[in-house]
């Protein structure tokens, strides 16, 4: 069988090369509080709204896109790492990656539903904010560590 809409290996360290960065520049400010960054740009907007002011459609603002950068970065780096082809993709392989993403959506799913029980106000914000996030940082780490536990156990010998 052979595996359909993933890309070529070569894409995944691209991925990683992405992936790692917008992690480590991702957790700086939250871990540490560490809001010093600013990357000041004019750009297109669609809509921009504030709490207390009139949204604006489709029109040119300045605004700090630090976070935009880190979260296209980490978003596409995910993409690239998780939906790109192994060295030797096979069908276990793919049975490996299709198991691993179904086991991070459901995990993504309980603990979002967690939230929704137990976190209120501001505070849920965050979580919906990182919750866009965790469904590819599970994949990679479940496919990653079955790989892993594959390659130690020699499951995929014939």
């Amino acid at each position: 069988m052979k595996p359909k809409m993933l890309l070529a290996n070569k894409f995944k360290k691209i991925g990683w090369f992405l992936l790692i960065p917008a992690t480590l520049m991702g957790l700086l400010p939250i871990l540490f509080n560490f809001q010093e960054i600013e990357i000041n740009a004019t750009v297109f907007a669609i809509y921009s709204g504030e709490i207390f002011n009139k949204g604006q459609n489709a029109s040119f603002i300045k605004t700090d896109i630090y976070n935009t950068l880190v979260g296209v970065f980490f978003i596409v780096g995910g993409l690239l790492v998780g939906f790109s082809k192994e060295k030797n993709e096979d069908e276990y392989i793919s049975n490996l990656r299709l198991n691993s993403l179904l086991w991070a959506v459901f995990v993504n799913y309980i603990f979002l539903l967690f939230m929704f029980i137990f976190i209120y106000g501001i505070a849920f914000l965050n979580v919906m904010a990182y919750n866009m996030f965790t469904i590819l940082i599970l994949f990679i780490a479940k496919f990653n560590y079955s790989l892993f536990l594959n390659s130690k156990l020699g499951l995929n010998e014939e």
